[in-house]
């Protein structure tokens, strides 16, 4: 009886490590990120590693392949055994670059120049024999948005000069006369009536501080003359035949 249940015993984990003994000692596991975020016209790096039980050889294979965000079949586009072998037709040719190393378990990619047709899902799929068992495929989803605009210098030089310098000048200028008024020089002579006089004029003596003007013998001439012009108003001879003389 005791030898009947040591070999089903037996038999059970032989078994058992049939069934799960290359899942445990074989395996091969491919990790990517989940979501990948660029810019229209950025290089876009599609990670991918691996890890396996066993060392890679010549016969193991890296593939990548695409499917479009409006859906339809994966299509390959990057193989690589032993070599890369880069697209050379296609949406992808000429922007795929290989920043892989199977011996470090690297099994990058890097997309050049990336467009808004290039939205979408990227399949990363290691093949590492007798690795055949675990994980051998992963998915990342892609998303290029347009690049938002960007002041170049050439642009942020125009605004300086013609908008912002101008402006800074005026409100300096605005601040100048605001802070430090002009002084308006007040006339030494202004135009007063005839009979309004100011203090001390009627007496004949100048304002303290007034400068005093030398008469000049053109001066004296004129006053003498309007001296006798009021007198020969006030007092006209009365004797006919006298003649007003005219300068």
């Amino acid at each position: 009886m005791r030898g009947m249940l040591h070999g089903s015993s037996f038999l059970d984990v032989f078994v058992l490590l049939h069934v799960l003994g290359p899942s445990l000692i074989f395996s091969i596991s491919v990790n990517t990120p989940a979501e990948l975020h660029a810019s229209k016209g950025d290089t876009v790096t599609l990670s991918c590693t691996f890890t396996s039980s066993s060392r890679p050889t010549s016969k193991m294979s890296i593939d990548w392949s695409y499917r479009p965000q409006s859906g339809g079949p994966p299509l390959t586009f990057f193989h690589f055994s032993s070599r890369a072998f880069l697209p050379l037709e296609g949406q992808f040719s000429g922007r795929i670059l290989w920043q892989g190393s199977p011996a470090r378990g690297g099994a990058s990619i890097s997309l050049v120049n990336a467009t808004l047709k290039d939205n979408g899902t990227y399949t990363c799929s290691v093949r590492n024999p007798p690795d055949v068992h675990g994980s051998p495929t992963s998915h990342t989803v892609l998303t290029v948005t347009p690049k938002a605009p960007s002041l170049r210098f050439s642009d942020v030089a125009i605004l300086l000069v013609f908008i912002i310098l101008p402006s800074t000048v005026i409100t300096l200028i605005l601040i100048g006369r605001m802070l430090c008024p002009t002084k308006q020089h007040s006339q030494s002579k202004v135009y007063r009536s005839p009979i309004e006089v100011t203090e001390g004029e009627e007496y004949g003596i100048d304002p303290p501080g007034a400068k005093v003007k030398r008469a000049t013998c053109c001066d004296l001439y004129l006053m003498d003359s309007e001296d006798e012009y009021y007198n020969f108003k006030k007092n006209p001879p009365m004797h006919d035949g006298f003649a007003e003389s005219q300068c």
